[in-house]
């Protein structure tokens, strides 16, 4: 079974600095669903793994949150795709939990629920804390310079010099999808 881990703010929904606190906040990245529509259509399982401290810090509450991902399931469903599950975080760093990226807890726990080998994974994302975590479990990391994508290829150079760089998610998704042709015909 093939899997493919994608952080959510910045890489499928756009990002704030002050937080997505709101469905009505919420709005998705152009290509972004239909991205995952077509990884769905290609066999591939979607999972998404996002650090969500507004929670403790009092921002929104679980509901809100809840509603935030109801309105991603519905757009992401009338262009024909659907996540299978949504882990999150709702820790902040002063927290030091385990499950807050960089961390790897939480993609234990995908790991646990859903067997994933890591090795053959690709988690796309636009942090520092994404590729950090995707080199601590062996997941591919892609880089979106969507969200804060492009503040980390700037801010870290030597971490992102050899890392895949995509303008967005439907461009890292295209690339993903050549990548199993290509694998498929070898």
């Amino acid at each position: 079974m093939s899997y493919i881990i994608i952080d959510r703010d910045g890489v499928i929904n756009d990002d704030s600095d002050d937080y997505i606190k709101s469905a009505d906040e919420w709005h998705a990245i152009p290509g972004s669903l239909e991205a995952i529509a077509d990884l769905n259509r290609a066999g591939f399982h979607v999972l998404v793994a996002s650090n969500q401290s507004g929670i403790s810090r009092g921002l929104f509450d679980l509901e809100t949150l809840n509603q935030m991902h109801e309105k991603l399931f519905q757009e992401l469903t009338s262009v024909g795709g659907y996540i299978d599950e949504i882990f999150f975080c709702p820790h902040q760093p002063a927290d030091n939990c385990d499950c807050r990226k960089p961390k790897p807890g939480m993609f234990y726990q995908i790991q646990k629920k859903y067997n994933v080998d890591f090795k053959s994974t690709y988690f796309i994302g636009d942090a520092i804390a994404d590729l950090q975590v995707a080199q601590a479990v062996g997941c591919r990391f892609l880089l979106v310079l969507t969200g804060k994508g492009q503040r980390t290829l700037e801010k870290f150079p030597e971490q992102t010099s050899s890392i895949p760089c995509f303008a967005n998610l439907a461009e890292a998704s295209r690339f993903v999808l050549r990548e199993k042709e290509y694998a498929k015909n070898v």
